[in-house]
């Protein structure tokens, strides 16, 4: 038997326990869990140390696996808010009795066993945690190899406490940090209920194509901020350098900026010295580039760069009529993740909440409180940006399924 194989049945076993386990117990262990996380901090930092030594010191997207005090004090914080979070299991969804005495309930039960596939971002690996338990589900853990070293102690960290609340261990597994794992993980219908890859987009369309396990997509993030003719500029020039740079590496980070035309030269004049001030390389279409052109980190843009997610200190911009050339450019680039409008036009506003199609959409704010912690869930998994189960931040709310209870007195059909 291998080594996957074996640890996806003991989670399996594992996650029946969860079941049983009160409200009460799992909260405990939880917030034993922050103290834990707090008071290991060097050792996590330790390990963390070690991945970011594997990679050049310059690459911006080391942002995503850096940790510090700050951020673990921040991860532990989320735990607690997790533990604060009502359960989401057991609730009685409808109820009725039928004609001939039987009685119904639907109620909400846990998925099972989880598994997810995430890259870097070791803050993830506490996070799928902290909301399977909570919602007394087993998590599978797949984790890249560039976090082996940082998500190989936290695990260990997460199974202690465990084993000193008389919780199975097993409920939590991380598989090695090969890729060749996947494979198994993939056909293992038997033990994992479903997957969740969160990652690039080249990650979750490889999951999707290959999972014969039922799967969950938290999807790449192509975000927009539309600077509408009726917008407050300095509004708008606070809300694309926030989107853009506050952490240019998230999937809720602006990639795309459209203006129209009317306030075009004006908006540019003065996003140039706060995008300057990060050196923030900008690939302007044709009309933006001529407004742009004494701007020193200038690119002229190719039809590519509107979809791409750069995921660092790049941004796209294009000069658009109306907000009907708007809609078509963010329908046609879109990866159905956060869009943002600027405007003082409410209608405007409206219309662009109502038509377009995304996982969140936003009216004179930042892209980037497409967070689950911001929305006040606690934490998240990812960002569903597919529309079966779950959507947006999917956190505890969505880490359900129902069923059918029956309760009867003999009646045959």
């Amino acid at each position: 038997m291998s080594q996957v194989l074996s640890l996806l049945q003991k989670t399996h076993k594992a996650s029946v326990q969860l079941r049983r386990i009160n409200d009460e117990q799992l909260q405990k262990m939880l917030l034993m869990l922050a103290d834990a996380l707090e008071k290991n901090n060097h050792r996590i930092l330790e390990a963390n140390k070690k991945d970011l030594a594997k990679h050049d010191p310059g690459n911006p997207r080391n942002d995503r696996l850096m940790l510090n005090e700050q951020r673990v004090a921040n991860i532990a914080n989320a735990i607690r808010n997790v533990s604060q979070l009502p359960d989401p299991c057991g609730k009685v969804l409808e109820k009725r009795t039928l004609k001939n005495g039987l009685q119904l309930e639907k109620i909400s039960v846990p998925l099972g066993v989880v598994g997810a596939i995430y890259e870097s971002r070791p803050n993830v690996t506490f996070d799928i945690a902290a909301l399977c338990l909570r919602s007394h589900n087993g998590c599978v853990l797949k984790g890249s190899i560039d976090a082996h070293e940082t998500n190989k102690v936290e695990v260990e960290i997460i199974k202690n406490v465990l084993k000193e609340n008389n919780i199975d261990e097993d409920c939590v597994a991380l598989l090695p940090a090969e890729r060749e794992t996947v494979q198994e993980l993939f056909t293992s219908t038997k033990y994992v209920d479903v997957l969740i890859p969160r990652g690039s987009d080249s990650l979750i369309q490889f999951v999707r194509k290959n999972s014969l396990v039922p799967v969950i997509e938290t999807g790449a993030g192509v975000c927009h901020v539309y600077v509408e003719k009726d917008a407050d500029l300095k509004k708008a020039v606070d809300i694309v350098v926030n989107a853009k740079v506050s952490r240019p590496s998230v999937c809720n980070a602006a990639d795309a900026i459209l203006v129209d035309k009317p306030v075009a030269k004006e908006f540019l004049k003065q996003l140039q010295p706060a995008f300057n001030k990060y050196s923030v390389e900008i690939f302007a279409d044709a009309n933006a580039y001529d407004l742009l052109k004494d701007y020193p980190h200038l690119q002229k843009a190719t039809p590519e760069d509107f979809g791409r997610e750069f995921l660092s200190l790049k941004c796209a911009v294009k000069v658009v009529d109306d907000i009907d050339e708007a809609l078509e450019h963010i329908a046609e680039y879109s990866t159905k993740h956060s869009e943002a409008i600027v405007s003082e036009n409410r209608q405007q506003c409206e219309r662009f909440l109502q038509e377009v199609d995304a996982a969140a959409v936003y009216s004179n704010a930042s892209t980037r409180f497409t967070d689950g912690e911001e929305f006040g869930l606690g934490a998240e998994i990812g960002i569903s940006t597919q529309k079966l189960h779950a959507r947006g931040p999917f956190a505890l709310e969505k880490l359900v399924t129902e069923k059918w209870v029956v309760r009867g007195e003999g009646q045959v059909r």
